[in-house]
C-alpha cells in the first residue's frame, strides 16, 4: 500500500524530541500518561504536518474512501531492545525505559479521535501491546505466534471489540517477506447474495476463544452465538475458527461456505510493514491477516516486533461502554 503521508527525517526528528518530553510511563499509569499527551496537544505544540496527516486519515474513513492507511518514517524509540521470548512482556517492562512509540500511538489516537481500548487480562491491562512471538504460542492463531494468521478480526469471540487497530513497526527485518493483508468488508459483501447476507446477520455462529485468551481467563472457551455480519459491512469472523452453532439450520452452513468463497474472491490489499511504518486498519469493517511469503532467517523473523493498539471508532463509541470501565480507568474493560 502507498503511504498517505511520509514524514521527512527532519519532521520525524522534531516529533521524536516532542514526544520524548512526555515523562509519564504508560505501563504504570495510563490515565496520567494519556493526560500528559493531551496536554501537548492542548498547548498547540503538535506540528501542522502531523495534524494534516491525521486529518487525511479521518476524512478518508468518513467518506468511505479507505479504512486502511500507512504513515511512513514515524518516530520510534532510539533503542529497540530484544526481549526474551518465554515472557517478553515482563522483559519489556525491564528493558524499555523510553516510550516514544507509545506516545506517538497515543497522540495519533487523540488527534484522529479514536480513544484506546484495553482488556483486563490482556498484557496485564496495558493499552499498548506487542505483536511479538512467545515460545509457547508457536504455531497458534494468536498475536503472540510466529506463524501466519488467517483472515480475521481481533478478539472475534469477545463481546467488546476494537473498531480500529494500529501497528507500529519497531523491528521489521526487511529481508523477510511478511505482509499484513486487509480485505474491506464492503468488498466481501459484494460477493455475497442478499439471501446469504440475511442468514449471516442472524446469531447462528460461534467462535472459540484463542489459546492466549483461554490462558488469560480459563472461563473463556466459546463465544455466545453471534451474527457474522453486523451494521452495514462489519464482520465478526475468524477463518478456520468461526463455525455454525449447534442446532442451526442448514442455511447457516450454506451461508458460511458462501462467506469463505466471498473472502477468496474479494479484493485484498497487502502491506509489508517496515521499521517506522504505522499501519492503521479497520478491525470490524474488514478482515486482516499475516502472510509469511518468504522467510530467510526464521529466528530473525521471530524477533519481529510491532507495537499495537486497539481503538474505538470515536468518542461516542467509547462512551457506550462507560459502565464497563474497570477500576475507573477509562478505556479498560474486563475480559
Amino acid at each position: 500500500m502507498e503511504p498517505v503521508f511520509s514524514f521527512t527525517d527532519a519532521q520525524r526528528d522534531e516529533l521524536f524530541h516532542l514526544l520524548s518530553a512526555v515523562a509519564k510511563n504508560p505501563y504504570e499509569d495510563y490515565s496520567a500518561f494519556s493526560a500528559a499527551v493531551g496536554d501537548v496537544l492542548a498547548r498547540g505544540e503538535v506540528p501542522a504536518y502531523f495534524l494534516q496527516a491525521c486529518a487525511t486519515v479521518r476524512a478518508q474513513r468518513e467518506s468511505g474512501e479507505s479504512d486502511a492507511h500507512v504513515l511512513r518514517n514515524c518516530p520510534v524509540d532510539a533503542e529497540i531492545p530484544l526481549f526474551e521470548q518465554d515472557d517478553p512482556v515482563a522483559d519489556k517492562y525491564r528493558k524499555k525505559t523510553t516510550f516514544v512509540g507509545e506516545t506517538f500511538l497515543e497522540l495519533f489516537g487523540q488527534v484522529v479521535g479514536t480513544p484506546l481500548l484495553a482488556y483486563e487480562t490482556r498484557n496485564n491491562g496495558d493499552f499498548f501491546h506487542d505483536v511479538y512471538a512467545v515460545n509457547r504460542y508457536t504455531g497458534t492463531q494468536t498475536q503472540k505466534t510466529d506463524s501466519e494468521l488467517y483472515f480475521h478480526n481481533d478478539r472475534t469471540a469477545h463481546p467488546v471489540r476494537a473498531d480500529f487497530l494500529a501497528l507500529l513497526g519497531m523491528r521489521c527485518p526487511v529481508e523477510d517477506q511478511i505482509y499484513t493483508g486487509f480485505a474491506d468488508g464492503r468488498d466481501v459483501l459484494a460477493n455475497l447474495t442478499d439471501e446469504h447476507q440475511q442468514t449471516l446477520r442472524q446469531p447462528l455462529f460461534i467462535t472459540p476463544f484463542d489459546r492466549y485468551s483461554r490462558d488469560s481467563n480459563s472461563t473463556q472457551t466459546v463465544s455466545e452465538p453471534h451474527a457474522i455480519l453486523e451494521n452495514d459491512h462489519s464482520l465478526r469472523y475468524y477463518d478456520t475458527r468461526t463455525r455454525v452453532a449447534p442446532d442451526a439450520p442448514i442455511a447457516a452452513y450454506e451461508a458460511l461456505l458462501a462467506l469463505k468463497n466471498a473472502i477468496v474472491k474479494s479484493k485484498k490489499r497487502r502491506h509489508k510493514i517496515l521499521d517506522r511504518d504505522l499501519f492503521v486498519l479497520a478491525n470490524q469493517d474488514g478482515l486482516h491477516s499475516r502472510d509469511m511469503v518468504e522467510i530467510l532467517d526464521p529466528e530473525r523473523a521471530r524477533q519481529r516486533w510491532l507495537l499495537k493498539t486497539y481503538a474505538f471508532r470515536d468518542q461516542s463509541a467509547a462512551d457506550r461502554h462507560n459502565s464497563d470501565w474497570l477500576d475507573g480507568v477509562v478505556g479498560r474493560v474486563a475480559d
